[in-house]
């Protein structure tokens, strides 16, 4: 069976289709990667072939105005401008996306396509090949739960609000989609009714532990929670010796990571981290990845130690604490790994994951980036570090976790005969 993977977004969107990717792959079946171009070796190291995007997704994110958008400092009102303006960016680039989606998922004639919601050409195939697509999100409450709001406005309004954004959110997804058929100008003409049927009856796996979000009982069957898949990082990574003795000389030791997040003002914050840390003795491994996190000219060798890139599953199991920005990649992993964790978030998801792990008690609720300062940071990484109940609360998720194997579902639900 050939099955396209298709995923726009950052390296943790990608993360949950190669994990995908690898249990196809090993089964037997052709596996297609359709992502930005930025993830081509990504994806080919792993043994996939890969078809792309392009790159301008990922360079719009990293503009001034992504940056702005998605982690700054800026007014509430410069904040608003600056989502205008990648709005404005996105539309654009939108059309050239969908088209690209369309061309090579013409010529790959694939069996079935797994995807994101940000890949929207698959709602669209979807109606000649209904069953044949599978919606992959690695976030809540995309589906209405008792209790809560749509994703993107993650609040809780009371009962009847709550079920007007899942409304709210389906119109957004159905006009925009109705829009790209309007674009692309295909022969056999797409109703509204066709794509609204789609979105509400497509098949969606939540790649999400049920141990932080069970399936609700009201749900229907083609909306399942089939746990957090993980691959190996580690297969083409090696430790630089000077850090594996960092780690020898720490017995308890906190990893900082921002992730793929960026912010305007990356030295202010990482200068602020690192006052918090140091005053408190505070011993830290600082990933800079995409650049939230920068090295300084000077800092204290003893206690701080950077890299620009880490395998997560190489690391984790030998930190006691983990402050990062609330992706559901690095939530999961640093819970699966007993890791007490806070969570700095960014962006739309990133508030969801902070509240959870606040209410399973294993970490503090942490602060947005945009709000980070010393006084408002300092007593949560202290006590972050030295509160035991976070640390055994992320133990228990742990064990839990670390116990979940949904391999056979998964991969079931996605080859399942239509």
């Amino acid at each position: 069976m050939k099955i396209l993977l298709a995923s726009i977004g950052t390296r943790g969107d990608m993360e949950p289709f190669l994990a995908i990717g690898e249990i196809l792959l090993h089964r037997g079946h052709d596996v297609v990667c359709l992502f930005p171009e930025q993830f081509r070796k990504l994806a080919e190291e792993s043994g996939f072939r890969f078809a792309s995007l392009g790159t301008e997704f990922l360079e719009m994110l990293e503009s001034e105005d992504g940056k702005a958008a998605l982690g700054g400092n800026s007014s509430g009102f410069g904040k608003f401008l600056a989502y205008l303006r990648l709005a404005r960016n996105y539309s654009k680039m939108n059309k050239e996306l969908i088209r690209r989606q369309s061309v090579i998922i013409g010529q790959e004639q694939p069996d079935r396509i797994v995807s994101n919601g940000k890949a929207l050409y698959s709602l669209m195939w979807t109606v000649d090949h209904p069953g044949q697509n599978i919606n992959i999100s690695p976030v809540p409450y995309l589906h209405y739960v008792p209790g809560h709001s749509h994703l993107a406005f993650h609040r809780n309004f009371g009962a009847f609000l709550n079920q007007q954004t899942f409304r709210i959110a389906n119109f957004g997804l159905l006009s925009t989609t109705m829009k790209a058929v309007k674009w692309l100008g295909l022969e056999k003409q797409i109703s509204r009714k066709e794509i609204k049927a789609v979105i509400a009856g497509n098949r969606t796996i939540y790649t999400i532990s049920p141990s932080l979000f069970p399936r609700p009982a009201t749900w229907p069957d083609h909306l399942q929670v089939l746990g957090y898949h993980e691959r190996d990082k580690t297969v083409n990574w090696q430790p630089a010796a000077d850090l594996e003795a960092f780690l020898d000389r720490h017995e308890k030791l906190l990893l900082l990571t921002f992730g793929s997040m960026t912010n305007p003002r990356p030295e202010e914050k990482t200068a602020i981290l690192l006052d918090i840390l140091e005053r408190n003795k505070i011993p830290a491994l600082i990933n800079t990845a995409s650049g939230g996190l920068v090295v300084p000219k000077k800092y204290n060798r003893d206690l701080f130690y950077f890299v620009d890139q880490i395998p997560y599953d190489w690391v984790l199991p030998k930190v006691y604490a983990a402050v990062h920005h609330g992706g559901s990649g690095t939530t999961h992993m640093g819970l699966r790994h007993a890791c007490a964790t806070m969570i700095i978030p960014h962006i739309i998801d990133q508030f969801v994951w902070n509240r959870m792990v606040a209410k399973l008690g294993a970490g503090p609720l942490g602060v947005p980036i945009d709000k980070v300062s010393t006084s408002a940071l300092e007593p949560k990484l202290i006590e972050l570090f030295n509160n035991p109940a976070y640390k055994k609360n992320a133990e228990r998720l742990g064990r839990q976790m670390q116990e979940e194997d949904f391999t056979e579902e998964l991969y079931r639900t996605i080859v399942a005969p239509v």
